[in-house]
């Protein structure tokens, strides 16, 4: 079988030398992620599966084999698959002698059997030295790579002394302390004990001036947190915007319908309904309209 490179994350480190050959048996998701980390190290993967033929959704550049075939290939062997399926090891004996078996299988309940799973692992291949490690790591961390922090500070080229970029990080920080202090202070008046001090136009300052004022400092303080990377869609994995931006949404609309309800076009006419004005509701005899207030309209009913 043709082996191809990884096209996937491109590896940061490339050594001349050959790397040494990992079997991984199992192609679930824990040994698909693992083998993709190990590609972009560099090293050779072969998998071990009881259907190789129907195995699918490999990373480019594996290579897989029937658990024998595997086996052969590497002196060091991953099982990652789960335990109750450790009976096909009984015939792999021989294969497995000397081999470096690497246990990666957490038990779903404490004390659920009576031995450890790399003790039971021992038992079955008593040729193979046993050994625990990745059992502490999801699959997921592995295909996300958050905690890849090497890989992180050697792709780094960005300068964090940059007089381009330290506005953004002082904004950021600014906009968050302003932002949440008239939050604890729209909080405070908020308490019974202190809106029963105040009188209606401070009140109504603090909750509608103020208010608006805090979010639009809170608003503007997660939009300096996304920088450039706002709408760029490289940063956007799986297609799917961040937390930060579908945070936005809301308040984003929240004062663009504020902003259209304070031009000076639409805010005469709402300052008008609210000191009662009412249109003209009945023609006269001579094509002109009569002012009707509301007591009238009540009265005729």
């Amino acid at each position: 079988m043709e082996k191809t490179s990884t096209d996937v994350f491109p590896s940061t480190m490339n050594s001349s030398e050959n790397q040494e050959t990992v079997c991984i048996f199992g192609t679930g998701d824990f040994g698909r992620s693992l083998a993709l980390k190990m590609l972009q190290c560099d090293y050779s993967i072969v998998f071990g599966s009881r259907n190789p033929h129907k195995s699918s959704l490999l990373p480019s550049g594996a290579e897989v084999f029937s658990y024998s075939e595997a086996a052969q290939k590497s002196d060091i062997v991953i099982i990652a698959v789960h335990r109750e399926h450790y009976d096909f090891l009984k015939e792999l004996t021989e294969v497995l002698k000397g081999k470096i078996l690497v246990d990666i299988s957490n038990n779903l309940k404490i004390n659920q059997y009576p031995e450890s799973n790399a003790e039971y692992l021992a038992q079955l291949v008593p040729g193979a030295h046993v050994v625990k490690a990745f059992n502490t790591i999801s699959a997921w961390a592995l295909q996300s790579g958050a905690l890849d922090a090497n890989r992180q500070a050697m792709a780094k080229t960005e300068d964090p002394f940059s007089t381009s970029t330290a506005w953004l990080y002082d904004s950021y920080i600014a906009l968050g302390i302003l932002g949440f202090f008239l939050f604890v202070l729209l909080g405070i008046t908020s308490l019974p004990s202190v809106s029963n001090t105040v009188n209606w136009r401070e009140f109504r300052f603090v909750q509608s001036k103020l208010g608006y004022m805090t979010l639009i400092l809170c608003t503007a303080h997660t939009m300096v947190y996304g920088g450039k990377r706002f709408l760029s869609p490289s940063s956007l994995r799986w297609y799917l915007p961040s937390a930060y931006v579908i945070a936005l949404i809301i308040p984003c609309t929240v004062l663009v319908i504020k902003f259209i309800l304070i031009l000076p076009c639409i805010d005469k006419i709402l300052t008008q309904i609210r000191q009662g004005w009412e249109r003209n509701s009945k023609p006269t005899s001579n094509g002109q309209y009569l002012k009707q207030s509301s007591i009238h309209l009540d009265s005729q009913l």
